[in-house]
């Protein structure tokens, strides 16, 4: 499978207001980008994970963090189902 690389400039001062250093703030763009794509529908959740460079299981965990659900209902709506069940 080929590759390719992305390149996206941005001010050091970025990275001083996020108090983060390039590669924290790199991992996070992946993770943004991959998360952001799996939300449109445009990836699945093995391919945002490979694209946030995450194994597929810690990635869907990290979904959480974005108000996502890994299996396509929004997690208020699966709280409301379990506790009406």
């Amino acid at each position: 499978m080929t590759t390719r690389t992305l390149s996206i400039q941005y001010p050091d001062d970025l990275l001083l207001s996020l108090k983060e250093s390039p590669e924290e703030f790199e991992a996070e763009a992946r993770l943004l980008l991959a998360v952001k794509l799996y939300e449109l529908g445009r990836v699945t959740t093995g391919r945002a994970a490979e694209l946030a460079g995450l194994g597929r299981v810690e990635f869907m965990f990290t979904l959480g963090r974005f108000g996502l659900s890994p299996i396509g209902v929004d997690p208020d709506e699966l709280g409301e189902d379990f506790a009406n069940a």
